[in-house]
């Protein structure tokens, strides 16, 4: 028998969608050379009989709107998933040389929506979200813009990525956002702190928080050692948080987190997971993996009970432990809890 995955709302005016999600972004990009298409239908596979169903990809995954295209033709399965894709991240180069750019502009907005849903092959997407903000448009008319693709039926709903509190009560004036997607984890507690206020002026609006990136990159599974564990090609070599020098800082964090899941009986990345969701009902953590057998082990952290005590216990290894380096590269951090231009 399949697991049965709880539903959490998606906001307060949002549908049911599974407590635990599907980030796609590794099966395609950023982690190493891609797998061919049929392991990879493996692992969508396998989310689909899990009931793994709430799938989040980009416009910016390499292959990934395109690979879940092939899978929606060739199972006939549309209707199962709780579809999320993003624009406005335009990327070039590769490695060290990796570029970023980003155009919110309501212009574009459309543009890569027409792309998304070409390659994805469908008529309408679940869940489209803004993924960071440029610094020229208002966010009024990105929302704006936003709200025209779902007026026309080509989205559902709406979300932004990497805003601060500020943007994101601005854009709440032109149209309720569904969802907020944000870095959230044992490393990244940011959205808690009150010079962010992002956990608290969601949860004033009815604002759900997707958590990208819940298990750190995957250092919070206990799986990686060094940098050198990473194959080419893997995002992670050039992120300062995985350098050779805060590489071993980290991993103090880890090992506490896999002392305390040994004691549960599960793993460290269920342990973490189940932590995230414990936050509170509007959390939606949506980890991802390439392999079958990951996937198998974080869709069964929503089986992980913890008590008040656990909780705690957790919070207080998270909040005493010291995070060394950034999220991102230097060139990518100006992007984050990102602000606009004022509407004039």
């Amino acid at each position: 028998m399949s697991p049965t995955i709880p539903t959490r709302h998606l906001g307060k005016d949002g549908p049911f969608v599974p407590a635990l999600g599907f980030g796609l972004m590794g099966l395609s990009a950023f982690y190493g050379k891609p797998q061919s298409d049929e392991e990879r239908f493996k692992v969508l596979d396998r989310a689909w009989e899990l009931e793994g169903r709430f799938w989040d990809t980009a416009d910016m995954y390499g292959d990934s709107e395109e690979l879940v295209g092939k899978w929606f033709a060739k199972t006939g399965k549309r209707g199962d998933i709780f579809l999320a894709t993003k624009f406005a991240n335009k990327i070039s180069g590769a490695g060290k040389e990796i570029k970023m750019s980003i155009d919110s502009s309501p212009e574009y907005c459309k543009e890569a929506c027409e792309k998304s849903l070409k390659k994805l092959g469908v008529e309408t997407i679940d869940l489209y979200y803004c993924h960071r903000v440029d610094t020229k448009t208002p966010i009024e008319k990105t929302v704006e813009a936003m709200v025209e693709l779902k007026k026309a039926g080509k989205i559902k709903y709406i979300g932004l990525s990497e805003v601060s509190s500020a943007t994101l009560r601005r854009a709440e004036k032109v149209h309720h956002i569904d969802a907020v997607q944000i870095e959230y984890s044992p490393f990244a507690i940011d959205i808690e702190q009150p010079q962010v206020k992002l956990l608290e002026i969601c949860r004033e609006l009815g604002v759900a928080v997707v958590a990208y990136s819940p298990l750190g990159r995957g250092l919070l599974t206990g799986a990686y050692k060094s940098p050198a564990d990473f194959e080419e090609g893997d995002f992670r070599k050039h992120a300062p948080r995985f350098s050779e020098e805060n590489f071993p800082k980290n991993l103090q964090l880890v090992e506490g987190i896999q002392s305390l899941a040994a004691k549960k009986g599960c793993t460290a990345g269920q342990l973490t997971l189940a932590w995230l969701m414990a936050q509170g009902d509007d959390i939606i953590p949506i980890p991802g993996t390439k392999k079958v057998k990951y996937l198998e082990e974080n869709l069964g952290a929503v089986n992980v009970d913890l008590t008040k005590a656990e909780v705690k216990e957790i919070r207080d290894l998270v909040e005493n432990a010291e995070v060394h380096g950034t999220r991102y590269p230097e060139t990518m951090m100006s992007s984050l809890f990102a602000d606009t231009p004022e509407l004039k």
